[in-house]
């Protein structure tokens, strides 16, 4: 009985760093997808981010069925690029829970003219976000995300 605990115990040990990696490596990938975000006309943040998503991977915003692909995620984030050139998405709390890791983000920026039909006239906003990422094998599979976004037309509008 002595052996089998002390078998146990070493092999607790042993696995704990393996375990703490892959958490860690799960996060550096996640935390590419924002680095991304806030160098969206970046082409080496743009490999960056392909590189830590599944072929498959997938960006659900809503509940349309209209999901994104990566290729097509690269191409709207060319447009934020271009909108808002100052857009910063700050990670402010990273969680993971088995396959998953959560963001809690606060995004920030000024367009340069009309955000969605709403001209700030120079002003910024600044949004939080909730991101749920789905991992396999150390890559994003899947993003379920939010963002305040009529937060930040508000903000823009100046009420």
């Amino acid at each position: 009985m002595q052996m089998i605990r002390t078998f146990l115990v070493a092999m607790t040990i042993v696995a704990l760093p393996i375990s703490t990696s892959a958490l860690a490596n799960d996060k550096a990938a996640v935390q590419s997808l924002y680095d991304f975000l806030s160098n969206a006309g970046s082409k080496s943040h743009a490999q960056a981010f392909r590189a830590n998503v599944t072929k498959h991977w997938q960006s659900v915003g809503n509940y349309s069925g209209k999901n994104k692909t990566a290729p097509a995620f690269i191409g709207q984030l060319g447009f934020f690029a271009k909108k808002i050139p100052d857009l910063n998405w700050k990670v402010e709390e990273m969680i993971q829970a088995g396959n998953r890791v959560i963001v809690r983000g606060r995004a920030t920026g000024t367009p340069k003219g009309p955000l969605f039909g709403v001209d700030g006239k120079g002003k910024s906003f600044t949004i939080m976000s909730i991101d749920i990422h789905t991992l396999e094998r150390g890559k994003i599979a899947k993003t379920y995300h939010i963002e305040d976004w009529a937060g930040a037309l508000r903000q823009l509008k100046g009420k």
